[in-house]
Order: structure tokens, then C-alpha cells, then sequence
């Protein structure tokens, strides 16, 4: 389809029945009033609470750029398709959303797998695929994507932070590290990033490291644990890098098997599903997130976040998942704002480039351009307290992995 299909549409279609934000498949037509985002994302199966929470965070930010008016009076609609976490249907929801739906722009998709699934339809395309919930490093090549800008730090970022933590400030060794992963593109990119992380420090061979893997989509988890119980030197932390409810059962089973380890999940596996599995579980569990807490009013945008989420769904609680989401629409509405005529596919890429250095209310400088596709490259730490997750300044690491009961 030609790159110049969506500004055509705009300058010359009908008018789209309905105004707002919607959250649903059928016929859209990009008008000279409206705004047609697309995202193909779990909201069924095991990891639907991530793409829910996901298309949350999204819809808020939208709808708050449509209270005011939308973005040069054009107002946002949301085009979202349930790809169950499977990349077999996330390849077909990418061709719906960009030669049948006609969006103008790609955001939010959820996972590493389906979002590796739906890159070449989006380069084909010329579309942006923007603010993957994935910290993949096939999606942050160096020269990167044209079509492709994160928001997020990448999963090697996540666990290169929490393995220094372990080893630069609680004195773990790197064999002392072992790596629990699933068996796909997700697990992969964490491995790899674990790997990297721990040759810095020392490791020769990555033979060295214990690794044990499940399956997407399932709770089979008993065999992986079963090696680390088994191996001669059980380690004092795992590094985790799956869906929230294999890795719950991992843990609980390795905490009633008697395994003395601290347990790290990278943020994707989704914080308030994690401790909702966990129940009363005492294992120490730990999460790197890619966004500040949630309840952190004291963070400008997170304070805006909640009064949006509110508006939008008044018995929604905020979470990590939609705080990401609706940074990814912030983000994406302010660079609609710099595009005076209506957009083009490519007049996407070029002002999400064209941001630079830019602050919005997160406590934290952004920054996007040409050569610099990922917005946000800081890691903040949480750990399991109470039955949620809470902030845990990095230093306490040591305290952590000592057992220190206050934590």
C-alpha cells in the first residue's frame, strides 16, 4: 500500500461514524477528523492482563488529548486486536490493522515473540511500530529501524542493572546466578542480555551458567526447577524472564522445595498479576520496571496518569503495565502536535525524531531522534512487600539477599 494511502484518506474520507476512543476491530476510515491508531496485543489467554493493562494505559492518554479537542481538532480512536500472545495471529492482526483498518500508526503491542512476528509487515508497510511493551534488542538494532521507536528500557538494560546490583553491591559471584527463561524470542533476548551482563563481571563461558527453560503459554515449570534443585552449587538468585504465572508457580515451588535464593523478574511479567499469584508467599521476589511506581504521585506525569485512568474507568487501578501505556500515548501525542497539516505514515517518524531532549513530567529526560530510537533508558527496582510490589532503592540489594526481614 503506498505510504501516501493514510494522508489521502485524511484529506479526502468520510467522516468516521462515533467520536472518541475506541477499542475494537471493524471498518475505520482515517477522516479529516480523526486520528486511527492501531495495536495488536494478549486480551486472551495467559498474558491477557499485559495486553489489557497495556490498551488501559493507551486509551487514557488518547482520551485525554480528545478532552481537549484532540490534536489540531483531530480527535483519537484506538483499533485493537486480540492476538492471545501467539505470533501465528499477530502477523494477520498487522495486516488488518495497516491494509484493511488503514491506521496511521502502530502502539503498544504487546510481547517479544508477536512483535517480532509483526516487524517486517510494519517495515513492508512503511508504518511506525511504536512503544513495543517488549525490551527485545531485535527491536533496537544500531542504525536502528526506521519504522521502529521504543519508549522503554531494553530487558539487557533490566537484568544488566539487577546483576550488577547482585554482584558490584551484595558481593554475589557470577556462577552464583542462575537463569530461568522461556523458550522463545522473549526468553532469548533476556538471556542474552543476562549473559552480557555477566561476562562484564567475570564469567568465561556461558556454559558456566545455570539455565533452565519452560514453554510459552504453559505452567510446565517442574523439570526447570528440578535442575536447580538438583545442581551441585543451588544458586542465590534466578533471574527470571517469563510470564507471570509459570514464574509464580516456579517460585512458590521453589520456595516450598526449600531453594534459599532471591527471585528477580524483568518487567514484563507484570507486577500485580505476580503478586496476585504469589498470594502469601514469604519468598523474596524482586521486579525491575521500566516506569516509576505507579502510586508515586510525587512524579508529575503519574499524578495526571491517575486522574485520566479515573476518567477513563473509574474502578481501574493503576499499575505499571497501563503507566506504560499511557506514557507511550503521551509521547505520541506530543509529537502529533508538532505535524500542523494532517499526517502522513512517515510524517509519524519524522516528528517523533524531530522531539530531541524532552521532559514529560517523569522525573526522567527522554530523548528521541534520527539515530536514537529508545526514549528512556532508566531501570527502577520493586520488591514484593505486603502482597504488591514496592520501591526498593538499589543499595538495599545486599539487605535483600541477607534475608533482612523488613523487607
Amino acid at each position: 500500500m503506498p505510504k501516501s494511502l493514510p494522508g489521502a484518506l485524511c484529506l479526502f474520507g468520510l467522516l468516521a461514524m462515533g467520536a472518541g476512543v475506541l477499542a475494537a476491530s471493524g471498518a475505520t476510515t482515517t477522516g479529516p477528523d480523526e486520528i486511527v491508531l492501531g495495536m495488536s496485543t494478549a486480551l486472551t489467554g495467559p498474558a491477557a492482563n499485559l495486553g489489557k493493562d497495556m490498551r488501559q494505559g493507551v486509551l487514557a492518554g488518547l482520551e485525554r488529548a480528545n478532552r481537549a479537542g484532540g490534536v489540531h481538532g483531530r480527535r483519537f480512536r484506538l483499533v485493537a486486536l486480540d492476538d492471545g500472545y501467539e505470533p501465528a495471529r499477530a502477523a494477520p492482526n498487522m495486516r488488518q490493522l495497516l491494509e484493511k483498518e488503514n491506521v496511521l500508526a502502530v502502539i503498544g503491542n504487546v510481547g517479544t515473540p508477536t512483535s517480532i512476528a509483526a516487524l517486517p509487515i510494519a517495515n513492508e508497510q512503511k508504518t511506525l511500530f511504536f512503544a513495543p511493551f517488549t525490551g527485545a534488542g531485535a527491536l533496537r538494532k544500531d542504525p536502528p529501524d526506521h519504522y521502529v521507536i521504543n519508549y522503554r528500557a531494553s530487558y539487557a538494560e533490566e537484568t544488566g542493572a539487577i546483576i550488577d546490583a547482585l554482584i558490584d553491591t551484595a558481593g554475589l559471584k557470577p556462577e552464583e546466578i542462575a537463569l530461568f527463561t522461556q523458550r522463545d524470542a522473549y526468553g532469548d533476548a533476556g538471556y542474552a542480555g543476562s549473559v552480557a551482563a555477566l561476562k562484564r563481571h567475570g564469567l568465561q563461558d556461558e556454559k558456566q551458567v545455570l539455565h533452565v527453560r519452560y514453554e510459552r503459554n504453559t505452567l510446565a515449570v517442574e523439570d526447570a526447577l528440578a535442575t536447580l534443585l538438583f545442581a551441585e552449587h543451588p544458586p542465590r538468585a534466578v533471574v527470571m524472564v517469563g510470564a507471570y504465572a509459570p514464574c509464580a508457580k516456579f517460585i512458590k515451588l521453589a520456595y516450598s522445595a526449600g531453594l534459599d535464593a532471591v527471585f528477580h523478574n524483568v518487567s514484563f511479567v507484570g507486577s500485580q498479576s505476580l503478586a496476585r499469584e504469589l498470594g502469601a508467599c514469604p519468598a523474596r521476589v524482586i521486579v525491575t520496571q521500566v516506569v516509576p511506581h505507579p502510586m508515586n504521585t510525587e512524579v508529575p506525569i503519574v499524578l495526571e496518569y491517575q486522574a485520566d485512568l479515573k476518567l477513563l474507568e473509574p474502578s481501574a487501578v493503576p499499575g505499571f503495565g497501563s503507566l506504560e501505556g499511557y506514557i507511550a500515548a503521551r509521547i505520541l501525542v506530543a509529537a502529533l502536535a508538532k505535524i500542523p497539516t494532517c499526517p502522513t505514515r512517515e510524517d509519524m517518524v519524522e516528528a517523533l525524531e524531530g522531539l530531541g531532549q524532552f521532559d514529560l513530567g517523569l522525573g526522567e529526560s527522554l530523548k528521541l531522534g534520527p539515530r536514537d530510537h529508545q526514549a528512556c533508558h532508566r531501570v527502577w527496582l520493586t520488591v514484593l512487600r505486603g502482597g504488591a510490589f514496592v520501591p526498593l532503592p538499589w543499595g538495599e540489594v545486599t539487605s535483600l539477599l541477607n534475608k533482612d526481614k523488613s523487607l
